[in-house]
């Protein structure tokens, strides 16, 4: 059953938000500069990046580092915004536990009841605030830190504790804005391994997960700049996946994937559009949905993929087609392309389908997650409109690889930072990287030369 545990990150962790459409990518206007990564799976949400012409040939010794921090742990992601870096973590109680908190398993280390939001200059690596409350785990399993990655838009930083503590915070200077609590505020029940999909904000709107036994529990929207209540909807537990905003036949729907259906509802009032039953194992509803061609793509552990088709009307889903023997992920988003999408499955690494039908074309035998065959991790973005991406393997490996329906084929890899889960960010040239112990920012290895700007 421990295997189980790796399912938190979603969001890893996890993670995902997606501030509607395209809320501002966060770089400033110099036009030496690439996208930043404000949020849970970069600029869009979706796992695509446009950054520069990557080269395929790396130095031996490894990619230029340009700074590195000491840190507490944590499973949630790094965002990036107007060249600032936030992140959350759980520092140890000392420099001894430090030293036991290294690698995947870094839970084991002792740790302090509280948690942080860090903003660092993601230039110089200098720390420009810390934002700690009190955050008492008791004997949640895997315990190092928490999960979410932080949502950054309009100077507003919204962040999501393990155990249910949300935060608005000034994103120049830490300061609170306002603050709720899942649990406390909203009747939530904080899921077997904590709370992990991130704050997804939608036009004016935050949309949370609570997760709960009563009416109105399942999802809330508050007001972005307020935290005032604005509507509830459903009652569902809470998974770790982040939800997904999509566009259908002129209507937007507000996609949520808990531990037992696939729910749609309409993200400006909460109305509730439809909802397909999937009820998975030890809630490990943990990637974040996709949308491409009608059809939401949700991948689980043990009971594998399943895509639902939309119809010409809002209310109108029904499953199109499901795989439970090669297409079962855990943490990890898959990626879609051409008609073809990209998932890495538990037992066979990363495999190619047919988006449309679900049928197989091909798996790498674990080549991209060596050694971690039984419950393998990496974060998957897509490099600009190719077909190379990027990929943080969770032995800290950094690859950069060709996925085409013909094969998988590895351009370059390097060693970014230990054993991680934590998804990394890209900014402008530069990569960014967490574990349990550590934050790194490298630069990375481009095809021309790019005046730094001041």
């Amino acid at each position: 059953m421990r295997s189980l545990l790796f399912l938190f990150i979603s969001l890893i962790v996890l993670p995902e938000v997606v501030l509607a459409e395209n809320p501002g990518t966060g770089t400033t206007a110099d036009k030496n500069q690439y996208e930043e990564w404000p949020q849970w799976r970069g600029p869009r949400g979706d796992g695509t990046w446009q950054g520069p012409p990557i080269k395929t040939s790396w130095p031996q010794t490894g990619l230029k580092k340009l700074w590195e921090q000491e840190i507490g742990g944590g499973y949630g992601g790094i965002s990036v915004s107007n060249r600032k870096l936030y992140l959350m973590d759980r520092p140890v109680t000392s420099p001894a536990e430090q030293e036991k908190a290294e690698g995947i398993h870094g839970h084991r280390a002792d740790r302090q009841n509280i948690e942080r939001v860090l903003c660092f200059d993601a230039l110089t690596g200098k720390q420009l605030w810390v934002h700690s409350y009190p955050a008492t785990y008791d004997k949640l399993d895997y315990g190092n830190g928490p999960r979410v990655a932080p949502t950054v838009i309009e100077n507003h930083v919204y962040t999501l504790g393990t155990m249910g503590d949300v935060f608005c915070l000034d994103a120049n200077t830490g300061e609170v804005i306002w603050k709720t609590h899942l649990v406390k505020d909203f009747g939530g029940k904080v899921p077997q391994w904590g709370y992990a999909a991130a704050p997804y904000v939608i036009d004016d709107l935050v949309i949370l997960l609570p997760g709960g036994t009563e009416a109105g529990t399942a999802i809330v929207a508050l007001d972005h700049k307020t935290g005032t209540e604005r509507w509830r909807a459903l009652k569902d537990e809470a998974g770790y996946a982040t939800p997904l905003l999509i566009h259908h036949n002129q209507q937007d729907q507000l996609i949520v994937w808990s531990p037992n259906h696939i729910h749609s509802v309409n993200p400006q009032t909460g109305a509730h559009f439809w909802s397909v039953p999937y009820k998975v194992t030890y809630g490990v509803a943990i990637a974040s949905p996709i949308e491409k061609e009608g059809l939401i793509l949700v991948a689980g552990y043990w009971e594998g993929s399943k895509a639902i088709q939309l119809g010409e009307q809002p209310g109108q889903a029904e499953l199109k087609w499901e795989d439970r023997r090669t297409l079962r992920g855990l943490m990890s988003q898959p990626l879609y392309r051409d008609g073809y999408a990209y998932l890495l499955d538990k037992q066979f690494g990363l495999t190619c389908f047919e988006y449309a039908t679900g049928k197989k074309i091909w798996d790498d035998d674990n080549q991209m997650t060596p050694g971690n065959s039984r419950n393998p991790q990496a974060s998957l973005v897509w490099l600009n409109d190719s077909s190379r991406a990027l990929i943080l393997n969770s032995d800290g490996a950094l690859i950069l690889a060709e996925l085409t329906p013909a094969s998988y084929r590895e351009l370059a890899r390097t060693s970014l930072i230990g054993e991680t889960w934590a998804h990394p960010a890209y900014a402008e040239t530069r990569v960014f990287a967490r574990s349990n112990t550590k934050l790194v920012a490298c630069e990375l290895p481009v095809e021309e030369s790019i005046t730094e700007s001041p």
